[in-house]
């Protein structure tokens, strides 16, 4: 009889220390996925912080940007230029076949600007306003600079031939619209209407003749 209880307690031993291991061994495969989870969530943070929007270091800063309007600006050189006046053409006198007539050059800027030398003036016709026969001659030498002040006036004396005096063969006679007018040291240029008559031809003189700019009117 106490050999029986005797086992009996060994079993019992034995099944207790058997679910002894197998209550450790869950317990152990439990601390699995807590490892997981918690590696888990560093990357999915990363994955997060990369979807939102950031300024790499890479990125030029703002100062670094091209500012708008950037560049050097145009020179003021303190000439007159086309957009500067307003021209016109004043009457003279004749002489041997040739009127001699005021070209006025009136500053309409709002500002001072200077002007020195001969203008270039040439016949144009045509809607297109393409040039007729030769530009006019410089006759004499370059003036001092003249400044004008804002409303003031310099003027130049033209010379116009009366091409009537030439073999119309030769010149070719053409209605005339007006002048092209060039500033002195100016390439953009300036129209004056005036209708006349030049030659297309080319003549053994000059059709215009020009003096260099001086003060006044």
């Amino acid at each position: 009889m106490t050999m029986v209880r005797s086992k009996t307690i060994s079993i019992g031993g034995l099944i207790a220390g058997t679910a002894g291991l197998l209550l450790l061994s869950a317990c152990g495969s439990e601390s699995a996925p807590v490892a997981q989870s918690s590696s888990a969530t560093p990357s999915s943070s990363a994955a997060d912080t990369s979807a939102a929007p950031s300024v790499s270091s890479s990125s030029p800063a703002p100062a670094q940007q091209p500012a708008q309007g950037s560049g050097p600006a145009p020179k003021d050189d303190g000439l007159c230029k086309a957009g500067d006046v307003k021209l016109s053409v004043a009457n003279g006198d004749a002489a041997a076949g040739t009127v001699y007539r005021k070209l006025v050059i009136t500053n309409s800027s709002g500002h001072a600007c200077t002007i020195q030398g001969f203008p270039g003036i040439s016949y144009v016709t045509g809607a297109d306003g393409h040039q007729v026969g030769e530009p006019a001659y410089r006759d004499g030498t370059k003036g001092e600079a003249v400044k004008l002040n804002n409303g003031e006036s310099a003027s130049a004396d033209v010379g116009f031939v009366n091409v009537r005096n030439y073999d119309e063969a030769v010149c070719k006679p053409t209605e005339t619209r007006g002048l092209r007018v060039y500033l002195p040291q100016e390439t953009a240029s300036n129209f004056v209407p005036l209708q006349g008559l030049g030659c297309a031809g080319k003549i053994p003189g000059n059709q215009l003749t020009v003096k260099t700019v001086h003060k006044g009117a």
